[in-house]
C-alpha cells in the first residue's frame, strides 16, 4: 500500500489540489454575494413618510439641507458629498431610549473614527430646546469627535421635512401641533449617492453590529455601487 502511495504521490497530489480549487470555485460561485437594497418612500412604514411622497418607488435621494451644528458651524450636504454616514434623530432632554442610542452611536464612531470615508449625523427633534450650547454639552458628554459627528440644530419644519421625506424615519407627532415630530430608535445609513441603504434599531447591539458590518461593505464596494 505504502509502495502504491509513493508511485503514484505526484498524480494523488495534483488531483488533490484541484478538488480543492474546484470545490472552491463552487462554493464562491453558489455563496450568495452581500447586497444592500436601496429604500425609496414606497418601501417604508408609512407612519414614518410624508404622505406627499409614500407613492415614490424609485430614485429616491436625500435632499439639500443646512443646519447648525455644535459648534456653531452651518452644516450643509456637501459636507457628506461623497461620504457614507448614519443619521439619526434624538434630543438631549430624552430620558427612554436616546441616552442608549448615543451610547451605542458612540461605539459606531470608535469603528470609523479612522475612516474618513465615513461620517455621522445626529438631529434634534426639539430645536426649540436643543440650542448650540446645549448640543456641545451634549457632544462633550458623549465624546463626540467634532469631524467624525455633527450634532446639528435648526428651523423645526426643516428638520420635520427632512426626517419624514428624506430621511423616512420619524413618526408624525400631534396632528393639531404642526411640525410635531415623534423620533424612534431608527439609525439610517445613507450612502455615497445619497440613496437610504438601510434601517437598524439604535437600541440593540446586535444591530449596531449589523450596521458597521453594512458601512464597511459600502466602503469596499463603492465603485460597484
Amino acid at each position: 500500500m505504502k509502495s502504491f502511495f509513493y508511485k503514484y504521490r505526484i498524480y494523488i497530489s495534483v488531483v488533490s489540489i484541484f478538488s480543492i480549487i474546484t470545490l472552491y470555485l463552487f462554493y464562491s460561485a453558489l455563496k450568495p454575494n452581500k447586497t444592500l437594497p436601496v429604500f425609496n418612500p414606497a418601501d417604508v412604514n408609512p407612519e414614518l413618510v410624508d404622505s406627499t411622497v409614500q407613492y415614490i418607488s424609485k430614485y429616491h435621494t436625500i435632499a439639500d439641507f443646512s443646519f447648525t451644528n455644535q459648534n456653531g458651524k452651518t452644516i450643509t450636504q456637501k459636507d457628506y458629498e461623497g461620504k457614507v454616514y448614519v443619521a439619526d434623530f434624538f434630543f438631549t432632554t430624552c430620558g427612554s431610549i436616546c441616552p442608549k442610542m448615543t451610547t451605542n452611536l458612540v461605539d459606531v464612531q470608535k469603528a470609523i473614527k479612522n475612516n474618513p470615508k465615513v461620517k455621522l449625523l445626529s438631529l434634534t427633534v426639539f430645536p426649540e430646546t436643543d440650542s448650540v450650547p446645549v448640543l456641545k454639552a451634549y457632544a462633550k458628554k458623549y465624546g463626540v469627535i467634532d469631524a467624525k459627528w455633527n450634532l446639528v440644530t435648526g428651523d423645526k419644519k426643516e428638520i420635520y421635512t427632512m426626517a419624514r421625506k428624506s430621511y423616512l424615519a420619524v413618526k408624525m407627532g400631534k396632528p393639531e401641533e404642526l411640525f410635531d415630530m415623534v423620533h424612534t430608535e431608527n439609525f439610517v445609513l445613507v450612502d455615497q449617492k445619497k440613496r437610504v441603504r438601510g434601517f437598524y434599531d439604535g437600541t440593540k447591539k446586535e444591530e449596531i453590529q449589523r450596521l458597521i458590518e453594512d458601512i464597511n461593505w459600502l466602503c469596499e464596494n463603492e465603485k460597484n455601487e
